[in-house]
């Protein structure tokens, strides 16, 4: 890890913890599932988002250990099972998921188009605990914009095979406008960016978790 990115995690996690999150940094994604042992306990109920992330660092496969109570949504055979996953999700003990963009600041920045993620970051779960690759540190908001136009909304479009301009171009319509362009973009019913949240400093300590990752995960 360069010397300038180690100070800019530093940085961001002193940041997230003046904000009441906690935060943690892991050197490698193997790292990630020993800590996460540390942040649940076996039986509690445990469900995610959907996160490349997850998967690159092996999480969905201790999930599958048998040794908590997986709310799985890939097991679904139907949308109202999916979308009965997506309440029962409200009452987890934990909600695994990543970010969008950590500012420097110690924001996190999340955009989603079902909306199921960003309201159970928001309400619901007793811990959040996100995982992110240190590519996902951004210096402020203006670059968390920024980087869900270019990289994140294009990568996950293409990857989920959405119909939308990003998926095609590699980029977001919107670019090139003003500030207020944030919200901007397609006019896709199959657009996942519907709903923005920044989370700021929180009124629940440590509800919000933080894992750094120093290796590039995720989109």
């Amino acid at each position: 890890m360069e010397e300038n990115m180690m100070k800019r995690i530093d940085k961001t996690m002193e940041r997230l913890q003046a904000h009441n999150m906690a935060a943690y940094y892991v050197e490698t994604k193997e790292e990630v599932v020993p800590l996460l042992k540390t942040l649940m306990k076996e039986g509690e109920t445990v469900t995610h988002g959907g996160s490349v992330t997850l998967g690159e660092c092996g999480v969905t496969e201790m999930l599958n250990s048998g040794d908590y109570n997986y709310l799985d949504r890939s097991k679904a055979q139907t949308p109202e099972e999916i979308e009965e996953i997506y309440r029962k999700a409200y009452f987890a003990d934990t909600y695994l998921t990543s970010a969008n963009a950590v500012t420097e600041s110690g924001l996190l920045y999340n955009v989603d188009g079902n909306s199921n993620r960003v309201s159970a970051i928001l309400y619901g779960p007793k811990q959040v605990v996100f995982i992110c690759g240190y590519n996902k540190i951004v210096k402020d908001l203006d670059e968390a914009v920024m980087r869900l136009k270019t990289v994140a909304a294009p990568r996950n479009t293409k990857r989920l095979g959405c119909e939308t301009y990003c998926a095609k171009e590699g980029e977001c319509l919107a670019l090139g406008r003003d500030a207020s362009y944030m919200c901007d973009g397609c006019k896709s019913p199959q657009r996942i960016c519907c709903n923005y949240v920044v989370s700021a400093r929180q009124r629940q300590k440590d509800r919000l978790k933080v894992i750094i990752v120093g290796e590039e995960l995720g989109y």
